[in-house]
């Protein structure tokens, strides 16, 4: 069956239209503490945490109700990151964990994602169940479910998040500045990083409900870049709106996104000798990354764009690291889900432990030239099969010999094909690109 409201990362949409409204949101809380619950004896909890998003207030509130009218025990966290959420909720031993939030979007949008008790993405099956259920008629249970809120929460996800680090592991020494897209983050990570020892120069640490991602945050990293140079920090880290993105600017000013964080975890694994056989990507992950991590002895598996592809794949293969470009990084030896405080910490400890800056170990691996092209078309299916389109394809990969990348890849949400071209010379991908675009765009474009 098609999932009708969920997508690869829980249900989003702009404030106000549906589903994103206080009703549904009352009807999807109840019916998921009957899915989530069903199968617990004894009092059921559920927690729900949030980012800095004013309707966030409103989406709590109804959610609380319903989880309550379901007889669902309800544990309130506040503005938390997702990943924050995710640990919490393993540690309280509750039955579920919810997030309200729409990640890195403008905080005109929301959205609902959920966790399993163990700290993981709802399985396909139990979203379907959730979906059926909100048909059903609601009704009040014989035992309603009570709230209280959770006072310590920031408190135990820094101590968790230290915990991922080595016994008497410091910053000492290092400047840091930290943008907290004026999100989820803005009252733990400084915190992480101040307590290790760094000077630490927050920004975009104040929220107000309406300036989330707001010119800020791992998906705009310019005010970070002009604030390191300003100050001449060792480096910068950037979060996005709820804390599990995260992307670097090295003390030169140059951003270091998720496919250098990765070779930099990777390649530190492998020189303190640990086991690190594989990483997983998506079919987004630059061709210069897989050259780099095949140098240094280290396979990569792409994955659907997704982090929940991407943790899937990690299963799969039985390997603990794994992420996106866009700076979702999983370290699955120390936590269920992509966590930007801890792949910061993880590079971090690259940095002390080598005694190399970040620009220097972000340097040992060359990110290939890429070009990317949007080109419309009247239907997506029509690239299956078409043969002008694949023989085109084979002439670009044939010119690039081994030492590039061709990726066709139709877009989820546009009626747009991304034709995207990688390589080692710059001027010769953008022209195979561009080549490769007109052949797409003659044979199904609008």
């Amino acid at each position: 069956m098609t999932r009708k409201y969920f997508g690869t990362d829980g249900i989003r949409g702009n404030v106000g239209e549906f589903p994103i409204t206080p009703d549904f949101m009352l009807k999807l809380g109840w019916a998921a503490g009957h899915v989530l619950g069903e199968r617990f004896d004894g009092p059921k909890r559920i927690l729900i945490g949030k980012d800095t998003r004013i309707s966030g207030y409103m989406f709590e509130s109804a959610l609380q109700a319903g989880l309550i009218n379901a007889g669902v025990d309800v544990g309130l966290l506040g503005p938390m990151p997702t990943p924050a959420i995710a640990y919490l909720t393993r540690t309280f031993q509750a039955q579920a964990g919810i997030v309200i939030s729409a990640s890195h979007n403008p905080y005109g949008d929301n959205g609902i994602k959920f966790f399993s008790g163990s700290g993981t993405k709802l399985p396909d099956n139990i979203e379907l169940k959730i979906e059926q259920m909100l048909d059903e008629p609601m009704v009040t249970a014989e035992r309603l479910g009570k709230a209280r809120r959770i006072e310590d929460a920031a408190g135990r996800y820094i101590e968790f998040c230290k915990g991922t680090l080595p016994w008497g592991f410091t910053l000492q020494g290092l400047k840091i500045v930290v943008d907290c897209a004026n999100g989820a983050t803005y009252h733990v990570a400084p915190d992480v990083f101040r307590e290790l020892g760094a000077k630490v120069v927050p920004i975009a640490n104040e929220p107000n409900g309406t300036n989330i991602n707001r010119a800020c945050g791992s998906t705009k990293p310019e005010v970070l870049r002009e604030k390191v140079m300003e100050l001449g920090a060792d480096l910068g880290i950037a979060f996005d709106g709820d804390g599990d993105r995260v992307c670097f600017v090295d003390h030169r000013g140059q951003v270091v996104d998720g496919d250098e964080i990765l070779y930099i975890i990777a390649a530190h694994r492998i020189e303190q000798g640990r086991d690190c056989p594989g990483v997983v990507g998506t079919l987004m992950s630059n061709f210069g990354f897989e050259l780099g991590l095949k140098d240094i002895g280290v396979e990569l598996v792409r994955a659907n764009v997704g982090d929940r592809y991407v943790i899937e794949a990690m299963r799969n293969h039985g390997w603990d690291l794994g992420g996106e470009s866009s700076g979702h990084i999983i370290c699955g030896d120390v936590t269920t889900t992509g966590d930007g405080v801890v792949a910061a910490l993880q590079v971090l400890l690259a940095m002390v432990s080598t005694g190399k800056g970040l620009h220097e170990l972000k340097s040992a691996m060359t990110k290939c030239p890429q070009t990317m092209i949007n080109v419309r078309v009247k239907d997506k299916s029509l690239l299956q099969g078409n043969a002008n389109i694949e023989a085109a394809i084979a002439e670009t990969e044939s010119v690039l010999s081994g030492r590039g990348r061709v990726l066709l890849r139709p877009s989820g949400t546009e009626p747009v094909v991304r034709v995207m071209v990688e390589g080692e010379d710059a001027s010769v991908v953008k022209k195979l690109a561009t080549e490769l675009a007109e052949v797409v765009q003659t044979a199904v474009g609008m």
